[in-house]
């Protein structure tokens, strides 16, 4: 996702398998054949963070939160949406036939009861429970799933390919029976239906048409009662939840234009949670005051430059390649990030299984010698220098993104043969330009749709995923690649495919990888229950605030 376009060290990525939904930790080999039956249950870890030893609370409760941040939401509507905050909206006002358990990479039955697979994970079949309703009380059927699932088909979005990829077809059997039929066993189908592209919207958004700025939501356990673009979202306790009741009754998410005021507000005491993003030393600071806690969530963050791979000069791999050379990710991660960030080599994060340093191994860190041979190569040179075009987008990624911007254009400059002229626009505008392909060189970050390596390479690098990057990159050995991936189930064979595929990655170069880091929550004192695991989206309904 791109979140629109997100780890520390170490850590453990899980990766659910078809059919026997286990959980699989790094280097263990997953079962070489899908059973033909599963039930709904996973055998994951406990869940991890700091909410995973807290106990119901007995002081009285408050009736609303207030979450702060610097983040936007770009569309409202799952057919369209592919950005990590939209992403976490939606999946507190919707819900799938599977979810994640908060705090946790456990994938648990939500919408379904129970699932079962055929044809060696080519057919699934879920059965719906008979008690969700969406929030205006209409009983979620499966034709109501196929409904929106052939939506999202049609339409055509940014995410369609998380279900054009995957299937050939979905019917209804019966008011409570979804039947998928899949284009090809996928290892990590379970993870990919937990995704919004599969969840069952409302009656009310058109089959036909985008609703950007839609309020009518699914069956998640809250709903909207307003919003207004970029200034606040008010969310309810959906009345007709068929879970546990949220913990509190409303929550108010509250927009602010930068870390300086989303800080301010925080202080003041007009938020609750302060969530992306603050500065580096935000956190440092309001970590040693008493009246915050400071709450670090592992996940899978990273940050990369988008390259257009059709726009002249970058069309040229030679240049491509030099600037990838020029690049100092450790500088980057101590001066602009403070340490909260560390340097990353791949689009596969560090710490997830098939993970190699393809790019320091290629290129170094920093390596201004080599990148002035590449840009020889290429016919530049002091007397005729490259001149690039480096965009980013001013608040999304919090304040730091034009300290980011500015020292890679420093590094770049250093070879004394790139001149870079940096460029900025709005999130929302930002997206529209990374679409059409308008943007030479480009920052952004990504946040994962499942925890797989597939996640880190399809979207960007398989030509029919990879519409929304704007870089044209298309190549027919990595599609290949990645598509006999998909379908194998023993992890060292994938792990074997995917590390060809970093190797071609960093030779073709159409994405630089810069970072990988960790996110914060802040609180105040007295609020409790954040949840967040590997999928890194902040379940609400698990927040509450106590006042006695």
């Amino acid at each position: 996702m791109q979140k629109t376009t997100l780890i520390i060290a170490g850590l453990v990525l899980l990766l659910i398998i078809v059919g026997a939904a286990l959980v699989l930790r790094g280097g263990q080999p997953a079962p070489t054949e899908a059973p033909e039956t599963s039930v709904a249950e996973s055998t994951a870890p406990a869940e991890t963070g700091p909410a995973a030893t807290e106990t119901t609370p007995t002081a009285q409760l408050a009736e609303r939160i207030v979450i702060g941040t610097t983040d936007k939401v770009t569309d409202l509507d799952p057919a369209n949406a592919y950005d990590f905050f939209t992403w976490e909206v939606l999946n507190n006002i919707m819900e799938g036939l599977v979810k994640y358990e908060p705090g946790t990479d456990k994938i648990v039955p939500a919408l379904a009861e129970s699932w079962e697979v055929g044809e060696n994970g080519k057919v699934w079949i879920f059965h719906l429970r008979k008690d969700a309703k969406f929030c205006d009380g209409t009983p979620v059927k499966a034709q109501d799933v196929v409904r929106s699932i052939e939506r999202v088909m049609k339409l055509q979005g940014d995410p369609s390919w998380l279900v054009t990829e995957f299937v050939e077809n979905v019917e209804a059997l019966d008011d409570y029976t979804v039947k998928f039929t899949l284009k090809k066993p996928v290892g990590f189908f379970l993870a990919v239906v937990a995704t919004p592209p599969y969840f069952p919207v409302s009656p009310e958004y058109p089959v036909d048409q985008i609703v950007s700025d839609a309020t009518w939501g699914g069956a998640g356990p809250y709903c909207i009662k307003e919003f207004k673009r970029d200034e606040y979202i008010i969310l309810e306790a959906n009345p007709h939840y068929y879970g546990e009741k949220p913990k509190t009754p409303t929550v108010i998410i509250r927009f602010y234009k930068d870390a300086t005021t989303l800080r301010l507000a925080l202080e003041n005491g007009e938020i609750d949670v302060a969530w992306r993003t603050l500065r580096p030393n935000d956190y440092r600071e309001l970590e040693a005051d008493d009246r915050f806690k400071v709450i670090e969530v592992p996940g899978s963050f990273i940050r990369y430059i988008v390259v257009n791979t059709k726009m002249e000069p970058t069309s040229e791999k030679l240049v491509r390649q030099a600037i990838a050379a020029a690049i100092d990710r450790t500088e980057l991660a101590d001066v602009v990030f403070m340490g909260t960030m560390e340097p990353l080599y791949s689009m596969v994060p560090k710490g997830l299984w098939s993970h190699i340093d393809v790019f320091k191994e290629k290129y170094g860190d920093g390596n201004i010698e080599l990148a002035k041979q590449l840009l020889k190569q290429a016919g530049y040179d002091e007397n005729n220098k490259l001149k690039v075009e480096l965009w980013y987008t001013p608040t999304h990624y919090g304040d730091t993104e034009a300290d980011l911007a500015q020292l890679i254009k420093e590094q770049l400059e250093r070879t004394g043969v790139i001149e870079v002229e940096l460029k900025s626009s709005e999130w929302a505008t930002y997206v529209k330009q990374l679409r059409s392909g308008q943007m030479m060189l480009s920052l952004l970050g990504w946040y994962p749709d499942y925890v797989d390596p597939d996640n880190f390479l399809t979207p960007f690098l398989h030509s029919g995923a990879n519409k929304w990057t704007g870089t044209g990159y298309a190549n027919p050995e990595v599609d290949k690649l990645l598509d006999e991936a998909a379908v194998l189930t023993d992890q060292r064979e994938r792990a074997s495919l995917y590390e060809k595929v970093q190797q071609i990655l960093a030779e073709d170069v159409p994405f630089i990888p810069l970072l990988q880091g960790k996110l914060y929550v802040v609180t105040q004192e007295n609020v409790e229950g954040v949840r967040v695991g590997p999928s890194m989206l902040l379940q609400y309904r698990t927040i509450y605030k106590t006042t006695g």
